[in-house]
């Protein structure tokens, strides 16, 4: 069940949260930004939504918490890529008023997925255990 939980958690983050932090005027009504990457910021925003949702179908009604974090570790970790290479292609977590979204000093979609992909791998880890001890305990004695 903590598997679950956390596996709810993250894909709510993911799913709902950055959708909420992102449907207005500094990202998808951005006058300053292109239609075109518009397109790809809900298209990005959409598959997302649905990837969340999938996840939680899996951890609960497939009991598969390991796959459902595997798949969130591709979106988590996709924008932790994007954040690390940001250099490399002039990307920025800076608004272009150069105004930035923080908690204690960290840019807030780096912290929280930070934590959501700590939720995940402790997700893996314990749908992981909880899959070998069940394999043990059910193995007949020889």
């Amino acid at each position: 069940m903590p598997a679950k939980l956390l596996i709810t958690f993250a894909a709510l983050v993911w799913g709902l949260g950055v959708p909420v932090l992102e449907i207005n005027d500094t990202h998808v009504f951005n006058p300053d930004w292109t239609p075109h990457v518009r397109i790809h910021e809900v298209w990005q925003l959409f598959t997302n939504t649905s990837l969340g949702v999938l996840c939680i179908w899996l951890a609960w009604a497939r009991d598969d918490a390991r796959l459902a974090a595997v798949l969130g570790l591709t979106i988590t970790g996709g924008f932790m890529a994007a954040f690390l290479l940001r250099g490399a292609y002039g990307g920025s977590m800076k608004y272009l008023d150069g105004s930035e979204k923080t908690v204690a000093g960290m840019n807030i979609g780096v912290l929280g997925f930070t934590v959501v992909i700590a939720c995940l791998c402790c997700a893996f880890f314990l749908d992981w255990k909880g899959r070998q001890a069940r394999s043990v305990s059910t193995r007949p004695d020889i």
